[in-house]
This record gives C-alpha cells, sequence and structure tokens, in this order.
C-alpha cells in the first residue's frame, strides 16, 4: 500500500450502480449506515436503465406508434405510411432515459449520507476491496453487478461486427435488412420493433421453438402473429459463420441458408459480470451461471452478499429488486428471510404482449399434477373487439380449484398478469376471480371468463340440468 492509498472502514459496501444495488444502498444509507456504491460505468442505473427495459420499451413504443399509423383503415381512419428516422427514435430513448436517470443521480444518493464512487473494484481479501486509490474495508458486501451479453464463438463474428442490447439504441440509421440471432424476449421484441419501423427482419433460433420457457402452444401462437407481420423465421437453425463483405454480411446457417444482411443483432443470452472482481481472491464460489448463493442471498462468505443477474436465477429487473429486499433483511435487519420464488411473472414485451407465471400445461404434466386447462380468446372479449386487439388467449392450468400457472398473451398481458399472480400468492381460488366484479368493457374480464369455462361445464352439464328440472316441480 502505498503513500497515496486511503484506507477506510465502511458498515456494507456495494458493488454495482442497477436496480438491485440501489435499492439496497438507498435503503442502508437513510437508516444510518455507513455505505459506499461502486459502479464501474459512468453513471447509475445499470442495464436497465441505459441498455435495457427502458430503452427497448420506449423503441418498443415508437414502433407500435408506426404500426397503428398504418392501421388507420381499421378504425375507419385513413392509412399513414411514417417516414421513420431512426435518430430521432434515438433522440427519443436518450429523452427517456435522461428523465428516469434523475432518480439514479448520484446527488440523490449522497444526500442519503451514501458515498458513491466509479471505478473498477476488485477484492483484495474477504474483507477488502479496492477501487482506484482507495483500500475499503467493510463488515458486510453486496454484490449486484448484473449481467451482459453473451456471445457466441461463431467464425468471423468478431471480425465482421454485430449489435447487442448495448449499442442498438444508439444507431441512427435504419438498417434495410436485420437478421436477429435468438428467438428469445429480447430478439423477439427487437425483430418486431425494427419490423414495424421499416427494417426487413429475420430471426434465427437454434431450437425449434421460439421462446422455448414458454407454453408453446402460446409461444406458436405469437410466432404466427409475428409473421403476419412479415417477420421471417428460422428455426432449428445454427450460425456457423459470418463474414462482411463491402456493406453486407453474410451469414452462413445450418442446412445450407445463406442469409444477407445490413446488420446482425446477437440476442441469444446472457452471461453474470463475474470477472475481474477478484472473487477466488474472496473465496466467494462461482460458475458460469454466476455466484452462488443461499436462499438469503449470502455467498460462501457468509458476510458477502449478493443480488440479481450476478447470481440469478431470474435475470430480470423485477427480481433484482426483490432479492435487494431478502438483502436487506438479513444484512442490515439480521432477520432471517429466504428467497421465495413460486410465484414469479414475467413478460416479454411484444405486440401482443406475453405474460407468464407459474407452471406450463407441459410443467405440471411432466411433474405428475392432475390438472385441467381453461382457454379464453381475446377474440371474444368485447374491450378487445373495440380495440381491434383481438389476437391472443388466456391459458391457465388450474388443480383444485387452485390456480398452477397462467399464461396471457394478448394486449397489455403485462398488466393483466397481475391478477393472476395475487390469487397465486394469496391462495384465492378460481371461484374467487368468479365472483369478484370486473368493469366492463375492460380487458381484466379475461379472468372471469377464462374461469368460467370451467363452471360453465359444470352449470350446463346433464345433471345440473335436471337438478333444475327437480327444484321447479317441487318449488312453486
Amino acid at each position: 500500500m502505498n503513500r497515496r492509498t486511503i484506507m477506510k472502514e465502511r458498515d456494507l459496501v456495494i458493488i454495482g450502480g442497477g436496480a438491485g444495488g440501489l435499492v439496497v444502498a438507498s435503503v442502508a444509507a437513510q437508516l444510518g449506515l455507513k455505505v459506499t456504491l461502486i459502479e464501474k460505468a459512468a453513471k447509475l442505473g445499470g442495464d436497465c436503465l441505459h441498455h435495457g427495459c427502458v430503452p427497448s420499451k420506449t423503441m418498443i413504443h415508437a414502433a407500435g406508434v408506426a404500426s397503428l399509423m398504418r392501421r388507420g383503415p381499421e378504425f375507419g381512419l385513413p392509412a399513414c405510411e411514417p417516414d421513420v428516422d431512426l435518430g430521432k427514435v434515438a433522440d427519443r430513448v436518450q429523452t427517456v432515459i435522461d428523465r428516469i436517470q434523475m432518480h439514479d443521480d448520484p446527488e440523490r444518493f449522497r444526500g442519503y449520507g451514501c458515498e458513491v464512487l466509479f471505478g473498477a473494484a476488485n477484492f483484495i481479501g474477504s474483507r477488502k476491496i479496492q477501487v482506484n486509490n482507495q483500500v475499503i474495508r467493510g463488515r458486510r458486501f453486496v454484490i449486484a453487478t448484473g449481467s451482459q451479453p453473451f456471445i457466441p464463438p461463431i467464425e468471423g463474428l468478431e471480425e465482421a461486427g454485430y449489435l447487442t442490447n448495448e449499442d442498438l439504441f444508439s444507431l441512427r440509421d435504419l438498417p434495410a435488412r436485420l437478421v436477429v440471432l435468438g428467438g428469445g424476449p429480447v430478439g423477439l421484441e427487437m425483430a418486431q420493433a425494427f419490423a414495424r419501423l421499416g427494417s426487413q427482419v429475420t430471426v434465427v433460433e437454434r431450437l425449434p421453438h421460439l421462446l422455448p420457457q414458454e407454453d408453446p402452444e402460446v409461444a406458436a401462437a405469437l410466432q404466427a402473429q409475428l409473421e403476419s407481420e412479415g417477420l421471417t423465421f428460422h428455426t432449428s437453425t445454427t450460425v456457423e459463420r459470418v463474414n462482411r463483405g463491402g456493406n453486407e454480411t453474410q451469414i452462413g446457417c445450418s442446412n445450407g441458408l445463406t442469409l444477407t444482411s445490413d446488420a446482425l443483432l446477437v440476442a441469444v443470452g446472457r452471461r453474470p459480470v463475474v470477472d475481474h472482481l477478484g472473487l477466488d481472491v474472496a473465496g466467494v464460489v462461482h460458475d458460469a451461471k454466476g455466484i452462488q448463493v443461499d436462499r438469503r442471498q449470502r455467498t460462501s462468505q457468509k458476510h458477502i452478499f449478493a443480488c440479481g443477474d450476478v447470481c440469478g436465477p431470474y435475470p430480470l429487473t423485477h427480481m433484482a429488486e426483490y432479492q435487494a429486499g431478502i438483502v436487506i433483511s438479513n444484512a442490515i435487519f439480521r432477520v432471517p428471510k429466504k428467497t421465495d420464488y413460486r410465484v414469479v411473472p414475467w413478460v416479454t414485451y411484444t405486440d401482443p404482449e406475453l405474460a407468464r407465471v407459474g407452471l406450463t400445461e407441459q410443467q405440471a404434466r411432466d411433474k405428475g399434477i392432475k390438472h385441467v386447462v381453461l382457454r379464453f380468446p381475446f377474440q371474444d372479449i368485447d374491450r378487445a373487439i373495440t380495440d381491434n386487439e383481438t389476437s391472443g388467449l388466456s391459458k391457465l392450468v388450474v388443480n383444485k380449484g387452485k390456480i398452477l400457472g397462467a399464461s396471457i398473451l394478448g394486449p397489455h398481458a403485462g398488466e393483466l398478469i397481475h391478477e393472476i399472480v395475487l390469487a397465486m400468492k394469496t391462495g384465492a381460488g378460481i371461484g374467487d376471480i368468479s365472483a369478484a366484479i370486473h368493469a366492463y368493457p375492460t380487458l381484466a374480464q379475461i379472468h372471469r371468463r377464462t374461469v368460467n369455462t370451467w363452471y360453465g361445464r359444470k352449470l350446463f352439464s346433464s345433471g345440473t340440468r335436471r337438478l333444475v328440472k327437480w327444484i321447479n316441480r317441487l318449488v312453486p
């Protein structure tokens, strides 16, 4: 340690200024602990704010507006082909990021009493960390460094160049032809958005189905909708080599398929940011899936916690925030609290949206759980008809009147899923949903209509018909 090195003692040191790290820092500092928050990037907010949730949803909405402009005749209005300037869309995206960035202003956290440092941090011991010219000794640590795009080892990919979510939203010129590697949530969201903005889009997925974690029936329905908008899909296809020649990229795939594009987006998954943190020095066990934690979010070193994408199991912002709450309980209040992942919702923000919670039909079957499947289409929901947004369906997996899982493909599915989430979390059954009054006309009526398909079978059965006749004969 040289003379310029500063040594300090802190109650809590947080590495990573994304969703999880910011939640912990805010609470700990306001409770009076000596807190240091370290962020490697130039700004707080993490991937979600700068490269993920916020910019992607902003671009998706702009693309949705462009699509509606073309659909004018469906609503008795003239069609209008938008003159898309991707640079202006990118400016709008940045404006939204800047507005939300105000909530993550370092001065706000410093006002809480939290020290905010920018720079790369690495452990130099199990209780010491170095950043810039400082060595910080902490009583407890929280690692919340997130994840980054996984880049597959494809021949010629690095030389040819490619896009990821980290640079996609700064594009100023719309690619005429865009190839997307990956048929997961990010790949499909961006594929549809760029197609609606005017690109010719092709998606390549190595597995037989898009969105392999979703219910196959619902995923297939989404694929059909996207194909109706002009997107092209090649499933069960792998990219073997990439070559850039002139202004074009040649993409050689399995089965002799060759694609030509102006831009290539790699969206095949994420990997945890664990490199260059000195985790081995600190004695923190980790592998390719990230840092290993117990249900209290503790690492192999019980005074070091982790939350968010860096430890999984869900690469979702709302899960990082949830896990941050578990860390706060255990690391700050010393109240033992464990994670509970039985009811975790997630959403793919295509149009229509695909929202999911709990078990799929196949998962229930694989677990040997007796169940019934209830379905109802949006085409029979009056509000969907008035809005001319009738694609999709609700699908519930039910056991003994309780919901095991749900998949909703339809307009605003990401909002609608939360009635099901609450029912599953509180133990409410399909009878409670049926008995609840749902305002008319709303999309939320699909919940009541879906569960009532079960009661309809009972109500209009031959046994019920005989009972009604018997009652009416006996009771005047």
